[in-house]
Formats: structure tokens, sequence, C-alpha cells
């Protein structure tokens, strides 16, 4: 409807309704699966175990799918098969399921800076398309790069040169990299335009296997689908937050690679801040996966004007850190003798914004602890003029509310609630409501985080 010459002038429209943004395309290609970094521990304890977990769950059809294992090591296919069975025979995994995955995997060996290994990859790839009789055009393949970040321009130069393959009826290459991104904004910023000369964004996929556990998947479901935390998800009821990573063991003879990052770039700073954003964003307007990022992005940064940008998370303050390393760390002998790397951090952040002004949120991580679990807590402020706190039973004020979700080990979540002890008398006692997911959901599976986002990154779904 619009004005002219004094008129209004009414335009018919044939519908409201707005067209799709996005068009599946049907993949039917053969699928190639690649891990870089094949003989080393990332790729033996989680790539691997995923892939085969995927394979028992029919996510992958041993009629298309083909596994390919490159590493600088001089072994065979039977090696490197011997080398990952022990980590797929556990559980109720059975012994014919593992030799069939396995006949899956074919090993190629190469250096990650010259073109002859890889020129044999895609050899061995294309003989892979070839027997399964896949159009040129419709193949897939997903390169994993379970390797250290210092290696990824150079391999993802050469899988560029000599192992692409052409896409124009369905098919793809997708690259996809794992956390740290870098020791630095610098750093990260050099590494993400090295690889971004190579390849679009959608074939890029930074992951960070945090966000794909259960517990994490479940953060939004939890905070904006449930009426009753909606008004209490602010400063006005919320006293801190808690983000907690606690190990029981040392670097295992990692301490070479650890020692390069601390525990402040290999925990705190990705998969703790991830889970920070989450918990302290604001409603996204949809869940497709930009309107989530901006949200996750507006926790750190705000756009106050269209030249300026403010940062809620205010500068740390040095009296607000403690860092520390275990005993026994530097005889490690990957380690050096005076390493000063800390393997243990607690870090205090505070957001300046309307929500959050004024509570603390405490993140948490160490090596060598005497427990292993990582959670999320949220402890409430006191009930003000607490009319019970000369009937507890402890003989003290009661402990506040407290909702906690466990990530890791024994995923749950429960709310620590003041109730009346039963029996004649009155007195309380702080008890919990708990549901924990090995009791309420004793018939389901609950996946491995990589086993998610390789499984999103085949079918091209981006994570929280």
């Amino acid at each position: 409807m619009g004005s002219g010459g004094g008129q209004w002038i009414v335009e018919k429209r044939s519908s409201f309704r707005s067209e799709p943004l996005e068009v599946n395309v049907s993949e039917t290609g053969c699928l190639s699966i690649v891990v870089l970094g094949a003989s080393g521990d990332l790729a033996k304890k989680k790539t691997f175990p995923a892939l085969f977990n995927l394979y028992r769950q029919g996510f992958l059809q041993s009629n298309e799918v083909h596994i390919f294992g490159y590493a600088r090591t001089k072994i065979s296919d039977d090696d490197l098969r011997n080398r990952i069975r022990s980590y797929l025979e556990k559980g109720s995994a059975k012994s014919e399921e593992v030799s069939e995955f396995l006949q899956l995997i074919k090993y190629v060996s190469g250096s990650y800076d010259t073109e002859g290994g890889f020129r044999m990859l895609d050899k061995e790839i294309s003989l892979h398309e070839e027997f399964r009789n896949s159009t040129e055009g419709s193949s897939r393949r997903l390169f994993y790069l379970a390797l250290p970040p210092s290696v990824y321009p150079v391999v993802c130069r050469m899988i560029k040169l000599c192992c692409m393959n052409k896409s124009h009826l369905g098919g793809w290459t997708r690259i996809v990299v794992e956390k740290p991104f870098g020791k630095d904004l610098d750093s990260a910023e050099k590494l993400s335009n090295q690889i971004g000369e190579l390849f679009e964004e959608p074939q890029l996929y930074r992951i960070d296997h945090y966000l794909g556990k259960e517990l994490v998947q479940n953060l939004l479901v939890l905070r904006f689908a449930n009426r009753f935390f909606l008004p209490l998800w602010n400063r006005d009821n919320i006293d801190n937050v808690q983000i907690v990573f606690r190990e029981d063991f040392g670097t295992e003879g990692r301490g070479g690679y650890f020692d390069e990052y601390g525990i402040i770039r290999d925990i705190i700073q990705n998969h703790l801040l991830q889970v920070l954003c989450l918990v302290a964003m604001e409603k996204p307007v949809s869940l497709k996966p930009e309107h989530i990022r901006d949200e996750k992005v507006k926790v750190r940064v705000s756009n106050t004007s269209l030249t300026h940008f403010s940062f809620p998370v205010m500068p740390i303050k040095d009296e607000e850190v403690v860092l520390g390393q275990y005993n026994g760390y530097r005889d490690d002998p990957t380690v050096p003798d005076h390493s000063n790397t800390p393997t243990f951090a607690t870090v205090v952040l505070r957001i300046h914004n309307e929500r959050w002004e004024g509570v603390p949120f405490i993140l948490k991580a160490g090596k060598a602890l005497n427990s292993r679990k990582a959670e999320i807590r949220i402890q409430f402020k006191d009930v003000p003029g607490d009319i019970f706190r000369l009937f507890s039973c402890l003989g003290k004020n009661q402990g506040r509310n407290e909702f906690v979700i466990r990530l890791q080990p024994s995923e749950a979540m429960y709310m620590k609630l003041t109730v009346k002890q039963p029996g004649l008398e009155m007195s309380t006692v702080q008890s919990e409501l708990d549901l924990s997911y090995g009791q309420r959901y004793q018939q389901v599976t609950i996946p491995e985080a990589y086993e998610r986002l390789i499984l999103d990154t085949n079918y091209g779904r981006l994570q929280i």
C-alpha cells in the first residue's frame, strides 16, 4: 500500500508467506571421512570411538562410508586397526561390530607439508568413490584435523591443493578444526585468516567439543522453555554463578602440548567461556545458529553506536585471580624444568549489564585434583526476613537455594531446597530435587560430545 497524488493505491499480494532461507540438497554420494593425526591420542581416544558409535547406531552406513587415517607414522592398515581396537571394545560393543567397523578404515602415511602423501590420500579416496559408483560432483569429503593448531595452515593448503572434490551435484568438502584456535588474539586472527583464504566459511567447522555435551545442549531449553526460571534468572535473585572443571589426573605424557597453553587457554577461555555465554545470554529470536551466536557475542561485546563498541565483561582484577601448579607437574619429561605454566586457575568475571550487574561469575579449572567433575552452580540469594532461620536442624542458617547442572560425570541437574524435617517438631533441613540422567533415562544412551559434533558436521548443522 502506498500513496501517490494524495490517493491510496492498494497492491494485491499472492501470499504473505516468506520463502525458506535454506534449500536442503539431497546427499546421495558416498562419504569419505579423513582423520588427520590418526596415530595420535585424540584420534585414538575420541575421534575413532565417536565414529564407531555413530556406525553402531546406523548414522554411518557401511555401504556408503569409508574412513581414512593419515599421519606421519609409518604403519600398515592393520597396525592402525590394532592400535585403536582396545578403545572401541568397551561397554556393550560386540567384537564382530568392532571388526566390521575396523575394515572400513584405510591408513595412508605421509608428511603434513609436502604433496606426495596428500596425492596418495586423494588417490585412495577417489578409488573408494569409484568403487561406490559415486557420481562425480556428488561425493562428500570430511577432513577432521586431530592435530596441533600450529600445523592447521600447511595441512589446509595441502588439502586445498590435492584433495578437493567437485561439488556441483550436492557433494562437498568440509574441514573440522578444534580448539585451541591460536594462543592469543593475534595468533587466532592470523590462523583464521590463513584458513579463510583457502576455504569458504560454509566449508569450515571450528568446534569446541564442550558444546556437544548433553547438558550443555540442554541449557537453552532449561532457560527459555521453563516459565519459572524467566523471572529468577537475574541479579535480583542470583548471588553468584560458579562454572567448575576439575580433573583427577595430570598431563599423562602430554605435558609438552599442555605447557604451551596452560589451564586458562586450554579450558577457561574456550570451554568455560562458552558455557558462561549460554548461562548469561539473552533469549535469541529463534534457534537459528546465527541468532544464538549473536546473543552469545553480546555477552562479551555490545554495539553502543554505529562506530563504538563496549565490553560488558569488566577487566579482571588481580586480587580475583588464583593460579597454581600441582606438585609433580615438572616431573613430566616433556615439561621444561622451570615451567611456571598454571595447571589450576580461579577467575572472577563480572558482566556490566542490566541483568547481571553485581553478580560474580566464578570460573574454576584444574588438573590433578582430588575429584573429577564439571558443573554449573547457580547460587541464589538468602531469603529476606527468613522466619525459619532458628529452626535449622544444623543449629545455624540453612544453606542457600542452588540450581546445579552436572555436565560430567553422571549427568544430572538438581535443586537444593529448604524443607521441613519429617516429624512432630518444626525443624528444617536442606534437601534436593534430583534429576539424574542415569536413573531417569535408563533406556537412553547419552551420546558423547564428539559423536554429536561429527554427525552435525556431516549434516551441515552448526552448533550452539
